[in-house]
């Protein structure tokens, strides 16, 4: 395995490899003293922020400036190679996503539907990347960190259209609610707008690629314990088939990926879609 990411203890022995939630542990890049000798209550701001994980999302980050200023330079009417991929992405999110979903305010909305769309899918890619072998997401903290993102968009796009008092009251009191019904339709519409939604966009997005990454994790690594540790033959050909069926969840991983960056990017298009609209 590489520096960015190592799944599981090297075996020593007999011993099984370690593998499980402590796979999912982020690394500082420059560990102090307290890291290495365990003393938690003592560890450097490093330690926490200047991590492996961390690392990935920066290089996640330059990644998509570097795609779409690439993709976009010495743009020509009859398109390359290269400017055919960025269109075709760039058209994709423009035309099914923003404008279909956030109607004729898209434009002001469209950039960032295109950063969030190519971050997200790019962290998620990690996890089939041979250098990283490990989605960014399946870290809570991060996919949080993106729905707050999306919580503050959506909010903000509110109420710069319709005011604090104005936008408040669109998303708490739906139009045709009886008066005596308020008592119970305002709490749940607080609930379900402003403290729900960002809450599982953030889950739903962690649990896929936790699960996904937890799955590669144990065909890999059972199969690994059963083909070389395990003696019996019957256990050396139930781990080459675990193997073999490894490559399987690595395809369907790799569809996951993709499938949670669209998936992540409608959502949020369609809460801002609801802040901003005419009627509710």
């Amino acid at each position: 395995m590489t520096p960015l990411a190592t799944p599981f203890l090297p075996l020593e022995g007999n011993a099984p490899p370690t593998f499980g939630v402590g796979s999912f542990d982020s690394r500082p890049l420059f560990p102090s003293e307290a890291w290495l000798h365990g003393d938690t209550a003592h560890l450097a701001w490093t330690d926490i922020w200047v991590t492996n994980h961390i690392l990935q999302a920066v290089i996640a980050t330059i990644l998509v400036i570097a795609f779409w200023l690439w993709v976009s330079h010495k743009m020509k009417i009859v398109p390359g190679k290269k400017q055919f991929v960025g269109e075709y992405l760039y058209d994709m999110l423009r035309n099914t996503v923003a404008r279909d979903i956030l109607g004729h305010d898209y434009k002001t909305y469209l950039p960032y539907i295109v950063s969030i769309f190519s971050f997200v899918l790019i962290n998620n890619l990690f996890g089939q990347f041979f250098l990283f072998m490990f989605p960014t997401f399946s870290k809570i903290g991060f996919a949080w960190g993106l729905a707050l993102l999306t919580w503050l968009l959506y909010n903000g796009a509110g109420i710069k259209k319709w005011g604090v008092l104005g936008y408040v009251k669109r998303m708490t009191v739906p139009a045709g609610v009886p008066v005596a019904l308020l008592p119970l339709i305002i709490p749940l519409e607080i609930l379900s707008n402003f403290i729900v939604r960002p809450i599982t966009l953030g889950l739903r997005l962690f649990a896929n690629l936790f699960a996904g990454h937890l799955v590669v994790l144990v065909f890999v690594l059972g199969g690994t314990y059963l083909m070389f540790v395990s003696e019996p033959i019957i256990n050396k050909v139930a781990g080459g088939a675990a193997m073999i069926l490894a490559f399987a969840i690595f395809a369907l991983e790799l569809l996951v990926a993709v499938l949670q960056a669209y998936i992540f990017t409608v959502l949020t298009a369609q809460y801002v879609s609801s802040a901003i609209a005419e009627e509710h």
